[in-house]
């Protein structure tokens, strides 16, 4: 009996220990999924109405690249996004906006762990991957919706992972990753597509400045004009040594040969000793470490084949002319997202941008100059265009834990790993557990009662009295940008909407720029029945505290005839209208 006990307990004490490191990995995956959960929005952005409108346009039409929408005639449309915009409404078709919603915190739960795992892969470490990661998202909350940004952030991580492992591997699953995603980013949101590419210039920049480091241009010419002068004196030598009266001629060659070769060994064991020394340098570099790694030859390769993916889509050659067509239009210089950062205005910004300082200022820590491209070059995006912060806080997370094990390793080895082993007895995970749970029911706690359409945000009301009591097959609305997506979602033909482009003229719209009309409208720039006669503009709705609106009401037009009323929004009949009569409630 006592031999069959003790068979018993070594076959239980032979049981496979769960190792500190996969008890870490699963209890970051939870945590990170429930703070990515709690940051995800419930309320749907106004992208979200008219995504799910064009979703089922291309479904029912296919693309024909004209603009169903708006009451504006043969206005042409880019379908930018028009996997996801099709993706988005077949989601929508089969569950609703909770489905959205669904799908939404299931993209930012990739965001997040594609963040993570990138980490730990690159960096080698768990403790700071999870700390940084838990930072990037916070730092991005505000720009997780249901819009196709949120599939192109997971895609921009995985192609810094893709990269960096075909640096160090050269593996060719790496290079399929690679070739695929730009093949995505061209269908689902071609409007980044340039970016992309972006990713690529630091890695070749690194190579191209290691490259000129290994050369002494000014000797390399010297050594090159002398060997070319040794060659055509060597090969007159080989001519009068075949004529021996000439012997005094060949003394002078054989002379100047000597000199010359003397010349060349100098300069080349001087080239010899700075080559020492740069090596010397590059291997304990001050603050930038530089690497020559040759198999970015082979990325510039790929990063050129990659440029031709844009053309694997049915959009003609928007990937490639989007960006350009945007950033010369007005749109960019009136949409707040688009228009420049003031780092006053955002303090997280701030203390990461500090963080990194302190970083390469007071500590010995070394950063790669490819990770100091990169970071230039995303500060630089970040405060020409405020909606940058997003790949600042993404790809800059990645740099930022690369930095941490760098501190790691000169100041203490063992951080990260005792930080593991501590978190993961019984306290540490009841500790963290506490500590994220607490962080995400702070973010979510404030959203418990939202609805996914915000009344306060959308004439949700005022459409449901358009629909009930207005020909919209005659009306001619004027209305706001900002909700002008939710109207075209609820069926009503709109004059402007969220797409900003489908109504600037470098997309080959009218000539009239309705963008501009609808700005210099908005701030009373130009006189609102100017823009509505020039437009036949038959009713209007607009903000209760609009400018507009305020004028009409102060100065009693008699010309705008109140349909609909609420907290937030007016409806109007413009009683002046070229068919005006027909345009009476139903």
């Amino acid at each position: 009996m006592n031999e069959l006990v003790k068979q018993k307990e070594n076959k239980k004490n032979k049981k496979p220990k769960v190792s500190n490191s996969l008890k870490f990995t699963i209890l970051a995956v939870i945590l990170i999924a429930i703070f990515c959960v709690a940051l995800t929005p419930v309320t749907l952005q106004n992208d979200t109405f008219y995504t799910i409108k064009v979703g089922e346009h291309i479904a029912q039409n296919g693309i024909d690249m004209k603009d169903p929408f708006s009451w504006h005639e043969d206005l042409p449309y880019t379908y930018p996004h028009w996997l996801y915009d099709l993706l988005t409404y077949y989601i929508y078709s089969f569950a609703g906006m909770t489905g959205i919603y669904i799908t939404t915190c299931i993209l930012s739960v990739i965001l997040g762990l594609s963040i993570y795992f990138t980490n730990t892969k690159l960096a080698k470490n768990q403790f700071f991957s999870f700390v940084v990661t838990i930072g990037a998202m916070y730092l991005i909350r505000g720009y997780i919706a249901a819009r196709a940004q949120l599939v192109t952030f997971i895609l921009f991580v995985l192609t810094v992972y893709f990269i960096e492992q075909f640096l160090a591997t050269k593996k060719k699953r790496y290079v399929a990753g690679l070739i695929i995603i730009p093949i995505l980013i061209a269908n689902m949101h071609a409007a980044v597509f340039p970016f992309y590419f972006v990713l690529y210039l630091p890695y070749i920049a690194e190579y191209l400045v290691a490259v000129l480091s290994d050369m002494v241009i000014y000797r390399k010419i010297k050594i090159a004009d002398l060997k070319s002068q040794i060659r055509s004196l060597n090969k007159r030598k080989q001519k009068l040594q075949k004529e021996p009266n000439k012997q005094q001629k060949l003394e002078k060659v054989e002379g100047k040969l000597t000199k010359l070769n003397a010349q060349l060994s100098e300069i080349e064991a001087k080239n010899d000793k700075i080559k020492i020394k740069r090596t010397k340098a590059l291997q304990e570099p001050y603050k930038v470490k530089i690497v020559k790694n040759n198999n970015v030859k082979w990325l510039i390769l790929i990063m050129i084949v990659c440029i031709f993916t844009g053309l694997l889509t049915p959009i003609k050659d928007t990937p490639y002319t989007y960006l350009i067509k945007t950033m010369e239009g007005p749109t960019t210089q009136n949409i707040n997202e688009h228009q420049p950062m003031t780092l006053a205005d955002d303090v997280d910004v701030i203390c990461t941008l500090i963080l990194f300082l302190a970083i390469l200022i007071f500590t010995k820590a070394k950063i790669r100059l490819s990770d100091l491209f990169m970071i230039a070059g995303l500060c630089y995006l970040m405060l020409a265009s405020r909606r940058q912060v997003s790949m600042f806080g993404i790809i800059g997370a990645l740099i930022l834990n690369r930095l941490a094990m760098e501190i790691e390793r000169i100041y203490s080895d063992d951080t990260a790993k005792e930080a593991v082993n501590k978190l993961t007895t019984k306290i540490g995970m009841l500790v963290i557990t506490v500590i994220m749970l607490s962080l995400s029911w702070y973010f979510a706690k404030d959203k418990l009662d939202d609805k996914y359409i915000s009344e306060s945000s959308y004439p949700v009301k005022a459409c449901d009295y358009i629909v009930e009591n207005i020909d919209l097959s005659k009306a001619r609305f004027y209305n706001e940008y900002n909700y002008g997506s939710y109207m075209l979602f609820r069926g009503i033909p709109v004059f402007i909407d969220s797409r900003a482009d489908l109504y600037a003229p470098e997309f080959g719209g009218e000539d009239d720029n309705i963008f501009m009309d609808f700005i210099e409208t908005s701030n009373i720039s130009k006189f609102y029945e100017d823009v509505f006669k020039k437009y036949d503009i038959t009713h209007v709705i607009t903000y209760t505290n609009s400018k507009m609106n305020m004028i009409i009401t102060k100065t009693k037009d008699k010309n705008y005839k109140q349909l609909y009323k609420d907290d937030r929004f007016v409806v109007y009949q413009r009683l002046n209208a070229s068919d005006a009569d027909e345009q009476v409630a139903k």
